[in-house]
């Protein structure tokens, strides 16, 4: 049996697709409207994580290339997980990203829209990009990255100040305090933006995204300090800046009694919500690859639930995530690869175990938990258990404040839902140690007022919720992306992306090429060259699916005549 007798022929080169009719929510067109609105190249839109962000920047794309037929699109997110998610979004509407595209080439692929790169591939080379970018539409996914290394925004505006246009989204919104982000307005050090869509009023159109409780687990921590001193504290003391990242530490240590009792907490709450939700999952965040395999032991140690760890040296943590998405494994520990834009619908609870004292870090950690499924009100509730300390139960009480005036009618003026004001976000980061972490140990640390868990932030977390069924919906014709580049058309195979079918015909290049060295005595490079040749591509990475498939074609027709 040759390859093309296998599942290649359900492949199938088809027309332009027919223009479509989908229902985007309200804000998504209220931006689109703003966006056609704006003059110049850039727009800033910052919409609470689970609105649907992609969504809207992929009609926008779609507008564009209507418009540009001849334009590209380059996609800039902030992992490579996030990079196969836009393609796989992307090729819902009919738009072919290819997520593997490497700078080495130099060359955008010819037959797909364009392509979906990291922040770190654009610093690594950002004059590969530089050269298309005058013909191209760039969405900035998570523009905030761009000032995580003065490096990365210098580099991002020396590839993309070309571009015709720029699209930057946020979920979260951020200011300037060291390194300025490119594309960005800025007004007192705050980004301002074009267009925004918080959790409140996300709340407020209902089905967009959930409401988040957030249990908080008191404790009282013993410690021995790198300076020697013996410390005792719960999370009700006053505590120095220090003294409270070291209470925090003791609380999260594995050594310690405090974490095993909130898992046990959170694991018997996800068992109970698996009974009205079999594939229930929860997220533990932990604060390092040590301290997350170590939950995940915990885990199954005491309560016989298996964990997946997904940590940024696994190169398989792309694969590892979405099959966890897709399947019914009730746990996933991660450090931070699941901490922003990764789509975990069925993530019901979590456990915000880490370190780390942003703001920022705990919004885009809510925002794991906040996207609505369709289902009834009373399952699409969320939970996070964390620390009863002062900064995170700050954090947590300003998403509450917005949760629960949105979801109670104001009966006094016979409205709606009450719209609060949006706190402005505080990013501060907590103070660099300087203390050596060998002189510091962990004595104990016990939970303590468990039973009063809710009390923090919701008198009554299990208070019926309002009517959820209102379809705040409209509808809206996008045009048809145009077909991409030199190609005959687009390409699909059982309705994937373009850039997972070119995967599996280079797969199956590769195959060929080893078979027909092995049988005829050549070396690979000479096989390959020789395939090349006869296909009339220069390089596998850089050829188009027809190009792929006659590459295959000859390779087939060479075995057959050995």
């Amino acid at each position: 049996m040759t390859h093309t007798d296998g599942p290649w022929p359900l492949a199938t080169i088809v027309g332009r697709p027919m223009s479509r009719s989908i229902r985007l929510r309200r804000w998504q067109k209220e931006a689109l409207d703003r966006l056609a609105e704006h003059d110049g190249p850039d727009f800033l839109a910052v919409a609470t994580p689970g609105a649907g962000k992609t969504t809207f920047a992929l009609a926008a794309v779609l507008q564009h290339l209507s418009r540009e037929p001849r334009h590209q699109v380059v996609v800039v997110a902030p992992t490579s997980h996030l990079k196969v998610q836009w393609a796989r979004a992307a090729a819902r509407l009919g738009i072919q990203l290819e997520p593997a595209w490497s700078s080495a080439g130099g060359q955008l692929p010819r037959d797909m829209h364009g392509i979906a790169v990291t922040y770190q591939q654009v610093a690594a080379n950002p004059e590969a990009l530089r050269r298309h970018s005058g013909r191209c539409i760039v969405v900035l996914d998570e523009l905030h990255h761009a000032g995580d290394e003065r490096a990365w925004g210098t580099a991002i505006r020396r590839a993309f100040e070309g571009a015709p246009q720029r699209l930057s989204l946020s979920g979260t919104p951020f200011r300037s305090d060291t390194h300025a982000i490119p594309f960005v307005n800025y007004v007192n050090d705050e980004a301002v933006a074009d267009f925004d869509y918080g959790y409140a009023a996300a709340l407020e159109d209902r089905r967009v995204v959930r409401p988040v409780y957030f249990p908080a687990i008191g404790g009282f921590m013993e410690w021995s300090a790198p300076d020697g001193t013996l410390n005792a504290a719960s999370f009700d003391d006053a505590l120095d800046q220090t003294r409270s990242s070291q209470r925090l530490r003791t609380a999260l240590s594995l050594d310690s009694e405090w974490l095993p009792a909130v898992l046990r907490q959170a694991n018997d709450r996800l068992m109970d919500l698996r009974r009205e939700q079999p594939d229930a999952a929860g997220l533990v965040v932990a604060t390092d690859q040590e301290h997350a395999r170590g939950i995940a032991e915990l885990l199954r140690m005491r309560h016989r639930v298996t964990a997946m760890v997904v940590t940024s040296d696994d190169p398989t943590a792309s694969t590892r995530i979405a099959a966890f998405a897709e399947g019914n494994l009730p746990w996933i520990v991660a450090v931070r690869m699941v901490s922003e834009g990764v789509d975990i619908p069925r993530l019901r609870l979590g456990v915000f175990a880490t370190t780390t004292g942003t703001e920022l870090f705990f919004r885009q950690v809510v925002g794991r938990f906040v996207r609505h499924t369709g289902g009834l009100a009373a399952q699409e509730r969320a939970w996070v258990f964390i620390p009863d300390d002062p900064r995170l139960r700050q954090y947590a009480a300003t998403i509450a404040e917005q949760r629960r005036h949105s979801l109670r009618r104001n009966w006094e003026e016979g409205e709606g839902p009450v719209r609060p004001e949006e706190d402005p976000t505080a990013l501060d980061e907590l103070p660099g140690e300087e203390e050596q972490l060998s002189l510091f140990q962990v004595l104990s640390a016990e939970v303590t007022d468990s039973s009063n868990q809710y009390s923090v932030f919701d008198a009554d977390p299990d208070a019926e919720l309002l009517d959820d069924e209102i379809d705040t919906s409209v509808p809206i014709d996008l045009p048809p992306p145009p077909p991409p580049g030199r190609s005959r058309g687009l390409v699909q195979l059982d309705g994937r992306p373009v850039a997972e079918v070119k995967r599996e015909l280079r797969a199956i290049n590769a195959d060929l090429a080893r078979q027909l060295a092995r049988y005829t005595g050549l070396t690979h490079q000479e096989v390959n060259q020789r395939l090349n040749a006869e296909a009339g591509i220069r390089r596998i990475a850089d050829a188009a699916v027809d190009e792929l498939q006659r590459r295959i074609d000859r390779a087939e027709r060479w075995m057959a005549n050995l």
